[in-house]
C-alpha cells in the first residue's frame, strides 16, 4: 500500500524529484569514477610491489621509525638514517619455518652507493639478496640478458631501463661480465667494491623508484655498508679487507670525481709504500679489489641481514597474520609490517590521496544533502493538505514516515543506479580511446602506458549504498516536519 502511494506521489511531483535525482546521480557518478581510478591505482601498485619487491609481509628491527626496504619512511630524517641489522635472525627464521601460512621466505640487506659503469656515474639503491630464495618469491622479476645471481656468486644485476640509459650516455651497451664499480662513503671513509655484471632484468610493473634498484650479492652490500659479517671464518674475511680499509680511510676527504680521474696521487706518508705505489691509479685499485676479499669463504650464520621478506598462502589475511606474528617476535626486538609500509612513500601516498578524495566527496555530499533537504521541505509544504487528509482519516506517524522515506529512498536508488551506469559508460569510453601516457609514475600506477581502468564491482555496490544513505539522510528533517502537522491545521492550510 505504502509503496504504490509512494510511486504515485513521485510521478505526481516529477519536477521536484527531478532536481533531487540529478544531485544524487552526480554525487554517485563522481564517487564511483574517483574510487574506481583510485582503486585501480592501489591494486596495481599493490601487485607491483608484492610480486616484485616487498612480498606480503616484511620483518624489520623494531624502533621508533618505520622503515621501507631502503630507508626511513620519514623523508626529513631519511638521509641521516642507517638501517639496523636484524637481531636474533636465526631464532626468528626457525620460528617462521614452522608456520604453515608462509609459502616463501627470503632475506635482504640494503644499501646506497654510487655506481660507475662504462664511465657513467650515478647513485643507486643496492638490494643484497639471498640468492637461493629471492627470485622464486618474485615472479615479477623478468630476466632479459645473462643469468640470475646464483648462490655464492659475487656479482650484480641492473634493470633494462638502466642499461638503456647507460647505452644512450656512453654509446656502449653494458655487456655481461662488464665490471661494475660501487663506492659508498661514511664516517669510516670510502668503501669501494667491484663486481661483474651477471644479468639484466626488468620488473613486470616497475614502481616509482624500482628502476633505481641494483640487485647485488649480499656480501658486497655488507662491505659497502661496513657491516661485520657473522661468518665461520670472520678472521679471514677481516684480514682480506684490511688493505681496503687502510686505503679507504685515506680517501675520506677526497672528491669522488677526482678519485676516478686518469691519475690519482696518494700521500706516501699516510699509506704503507710497501703495498701501494706513490702514483695510485684506478687500474691499480680495480686490480687490488679483484684480488682481495672476492673469494672469501665461510658459512654465514645470520645477524647481518636488514629484512626478512615473506609470501603468504593465498587467502591468508596479511593484517591478521601480522597481528599474530608481532606477538611472537616482539621478544626478539622485531616487528612485522605490510607491503605498503615496506614499499615506502609512493604506496602510502596513494592511500593518502584516496582518503583525501573521499574526504572531499564527504564535503560535497554534505552540501548535496543540504540542498536536497531544502527541496524536500518545499515538497512537504506543497503537500500539507494531502498529509493532513491522511492524518485525518487515521494515518499514523509510522505510516507518514514510511511514505516519505519510501519516496526518497526509491528516487535515491534510481539516482544511484543512474550514477553507476553513467560511470560505467564513462570508463568504457575512456578505455576505448586507448590514450597513451608517458609519465613514469602514471605508467606504474596504470600497470602500462595505455589509459585503461578495470571495473570493480565492490565500488559499484559501495556507490549504490552511498546513494541510498544520501536519500535517507536527506529525508530525516522533512519527515519530522510532516509528522508534526496537525490534521485540522493541515487541512485548513491546504
Amino acid at each position: 500500500m505504502v509503496f504504490f502511494i509512494a510511486i504515485r506521489n513521485i510521478l505526481k511531483n516529477k519536477k521536484d524529484r527531478f532536481i533531487v535525482v540529478i544531485l544524487i546521480t552526480l554525487i554517485t557518478f563522481l564517487f564511483f569514477i574517483g574510487n574506481t581510478i583510485m582503486g585501480n591505482a592501489d591494486k596495481n601498485i599493490r601487485e607491483s610491489y608484492i610480486e616484485s619487491l616487498t612480498g606480503d609481509v616484511v620483518l624489520q628491527k623494531d624502533g621508533d621509525v618505520t622503515m621501507n626496504l631502503f630507508g626511513a619512511n620519514a623523508p626529513i630524517i631519511d638521509s641521516f638514517f642507517s638501517i639496523p641489522v636484524l637481531p636474533a635472525y636465526n631464532a626468528v627464521m626457525d620460528l617462521l619455518t614452522e608456520d604453515d601460512r608462509i609459502t616463501g621466505i627470503t632475506s635482504q640487506v640494503s644499501g646506497i652507493a654510487y655506481l660507475d659503469l662504462l664511465n657513467v656515474r650515478e647513485p643507486v639503491l643496492l638490494c643484497g639478496i639471498d640468492q637461493e630464495t629471492y627470485f622464486s618469491l618474485f615472479p615479477g622479476i623478468l630476466l632479459k640478458e645473462g643469468d640470475f645471481l646464483q648462490p655464492g656468486e659475487y656479482g650484480a644485476m641492473i634493470t633494462e631501463e638502466r642499461a638503456q640509459k647507460i647505452e644512450e650516455r656512453s654509446g656502449q651497451r653494458p655487456m655481461i661480465g662488464t665490471p661494475l664499480l660501487f663506492t659508498s662513503g661514511g664516517t669510516m671513509g670510502f668503501k669501494i667494491r667491484e663486481v661483474p655484471l651477471v644479468g639484466i632484468f626488468s620488473y613486470q610493473n616497475p614502481g616509482q623508484f624500482m628502476n633505481e634498484i641494483v640487485i647485488v650479492d649480499p656480501q658486497t652490500v655488507r662491505v659497502l655498508n661496513s657491516i661485520q659479517v657473522a661468518n665461520a671464518s670472520d678472521s679471514d674475511v677481516s684480514n682480506n679487507f684490511t688493505g681496503t680499509e687502510s686505503i679507504s680511510n685515506n680517501l675520506l676527504n677526497i672528491d669522488i670525481d677526482d678519485m676516478f680521474a686518469e691519475s690519482f696521487s696518494v700521500d706516501s706518508s699516510t699509506v704503507d709504500v710497501s703495498t701501494v705505489d706513490s702514483e695510485f691509479s684506478i687500474e691499480f685499485l680495480q686490480q687490488y679489489l679483484r684480488e682481495t676479499g672476492t673469494q672469501a669463504s665461510g658459512v654465514e650464520i645470520g645477524g647481518d641481514w636488514h629484512f626478512i621478506i615473506l609470501r603468504l598462502d593465498k587467502g591468508t589475511s596479511s593484517q591478521g597474520f601480522i597481528s599474530s606474528l608481532n606477538k611472537k617476535i616482539e621478544p626478539f626486538g622485531l616487528t612485522a609490517v605490510n607491503w605498503r609500509i615496506a614499499s615506502g612513500t609512493s604506496a602510502i601516498l596513494t592511500l593518502a590521496l584516496q582518503a583525501l578524495f573521499n574526504a572531499g566527496m564527504f564535503l560535497v555530499s554534505i552540501v548535496g544533502v543540504i540542498a536536497i533537504i531544502n527541496i524536500l521541505l518545499i515538497s512537504v509544504f506543497r503537500r500539507v493538505r494531502e498529509i493532513g487528509t491522511l492524518r485525518a482519516i487515521g494515518a499514523s506517524n509510522f505510516f507518514i514516515r514510511a511514505l516519505v522515506y519510501s519516496e526518497n529512498i526509491f528516487i535515491s536508488m534510481i539516482a544511484g543506479l543512474a550514477g553507476i551506469l553513467g560511470g560505467f559508460l564513462f570508463i568504457r569510453w575512456v578505455n576505448n580511446l586507448g590514450l597513451s601516457v608517458s609519465n613514469e609514475l602514471i605508467v606504474s600506477i596504470l600497470n602500462g602506458n595505455v589509459l585503461q581502468f578495470e571495473l570493480m564491482p565492490h565500488i559499484a555496490v559501495i556507490s549504490f549504498i552511498v546513494a541510498a544513505i544520501l536519500g535517507s539522510a536527506s529525508s530525516v528533517y522533512p519527515v519530522e516536519i510532516a509528522v508534526r502537522l496537525e490534521p485540522v491545521t493541515a487541512v485548513s492550510r491546504g
